[in-house]
């Protein structure tokens, strides 16, 4: 199954670039190459892509607004050069699936929107580490886990391997079960707990106390 991706960059070689890299892919059809925030959603509501990679910021409807707007209809992947906290906060809450920095390698690239087209989440290292580090702070005191009573105990295992960074085929590993298991708690955590993503269960598995800054995370 092919991959159809719009790419919105206002910076033309930086969009042409990404777009070369994603083309060059068997499984990943560029479908498009916007300038600016309107017209990726336009190009997502005409085109109905399953990824669109929107720059964070862009003249007229930056990045963010762009995702806010494009809602459900595809897969969000934001790029910036900015490693700043408010972007990512702001576009975790628009929707966003996936956070990379503009400098971010190339196979790294092909992988994010692999990744985020499956319907999982993605943040690069560095910016989950600042996730990590804006939920852990003095300023955010921790719930007690007590919080998360609706999980299992291996529903509540998966979660903290969640918040470490793991995937699911490391998590399966890790608890001794088929990656098929591991799916199915992560289904279950999800839908217990109202969540989007992997990157909403990461920040309730730190905000709630059952995952401990230091404790094994990545």
């Amino acid at each position: 199954m092919t991959i159809r991706v719009v790419v919105a960059d206002d910076q033309e070689l930086v969009r042409a670039g990404f777009a070369m890299i994603l083309d060059a892919q068997p499984d990943i059809e560029v479908v498009a190459e916007v300038g600016d925030g309107a017209a990726a959603v336009e190009a997502v509501r005409a085109l109905r892509p399953d990824v669109v990679l929107l720059d964070i910021r862009m003249p007229g409807v930056d990045g963010i607004e762009a995702a806010r707007r494009v809602g459900g209809e595809a897969k969000v992947l934001m790029l910036t050069t900015f490693d700043v906290d408010e972007y990512v906060f702001e576009a975790l809450k628009a929707g966003a699936s996936g956070f990379l920095l503009k400098d971010v390698r190339r196979d790294d690239l092909v992988h994010a929107v692999r990744v985020v087209a499956a319907g999982e989440a993605l943040l690069a290292p560095s910016v989950t580490r600042k996730l990590i580090a804006r939920f852990t702070s003095p300023a955010t005191p921790l719930a007690p886990a007590v919080r998360l009573p609706a999980l299992t105990t291996r529903e509540q295992e998966t979660l903290v391997l969640i918040a470490r960074g793991l995937t699911n085929a490391e998590i399966a590993e890790a608890m001794v079960v088929t990656e098929h298991t591991v799916k199915t708690h992560v289904s279950n955590v999800l839908a217990k707990l109202g969540l989007r993503d992997r990157v909403q269960a990461v920040i309730a598995a730190y905000e709630s106390g059952l995952a401990v800054p230091g404790a094994g995370s990545s």
